[in-house]
């Protein structure tokens, strides 16, 4: 297969590390680029490789879910789809930590044998988790608000809205502040490769 899917694993564990470059070597769909086992490293790593997707520990250093922070930096700078890698199995703390991360996934680590298959289904297609997770995220917009959304993730963000420009670019800042981003070109990065 040509297009492997190009997978980079942010994780302080070195032997979950190799156990997963075993696990993929014979998996003809990916490629393990490698692994980062900290903050510093797995954000370098994620703009100089460019992977098609970051593993990322929820837990990256011991400390309680310092992972968000990592993948929310990596996406907002890179695109770069995330997937969440947790052994926490309670939905609650899970989806709060896919939205603050804009995740498009995550993987409890028991379902260590899914791994490849959930990797290659969030990069080549529209999974009902990424679908959710988006979904999860942007509901804190009004139906106003995700209209101009619509239009700025295309390009435009007069598009679907018949407001004043005034207005438009209130409602600007409004999802901006909403979605804990800086301006368009963010929104864009962490929106338009969903």
């Amino acid at each position: 297969m040509d297009n492997k899917i190009r997978v980079l694993l942010v994780d302080d564990n070195t032997i979950f590390a190799s156990t997963l470059k075993e696990m993929f070597a014979p998996d003809k769909r990916l490629d393990y680029l490698g692994h980062a086992s900290c903050r510093t490293s797995g954000i370098e790593m994620s703009c100089q490789m460019n992977p098609d997707i970051v593993l990322m520990d929820l837990n990256l250093s011991g400390t309680a879910l310092d992972g968000i922070e990592t993948a929310k930096e990596i996406r907002i700078k890179t695109g770069i789809r995330i997937l969440l890698l947790t052994a926490y199995e309670k939905k609650d703390i899970i989806l709060d930590a896919s939205k603050r991360a804009f995740a498009s996934g995550y993987i409890f680590k028991s379902h260590f044998k899914t791994l490849a298959d959930i990797i290659y289904e969030t990069a080549t297609s529209n999974t009902p988790a990424k679908e959710f997770i988006r979904e999860l995220i942007l509901q804190v917009l009004t139906p106003a608000e995700r209209a101009i959304f619509d239009g700025l993730i295309e390009g435009d963000e007069y598009r679907y809205s018949h407001a004043e420009p005034s207005t438009i670019e209130k409602q600007k800042t409004s999802i901006y502040k909403k979605l804990r981003l800086k301006n368009k070109h963010e929104l864009q990065k962490v929106f338009g490769n969903w």
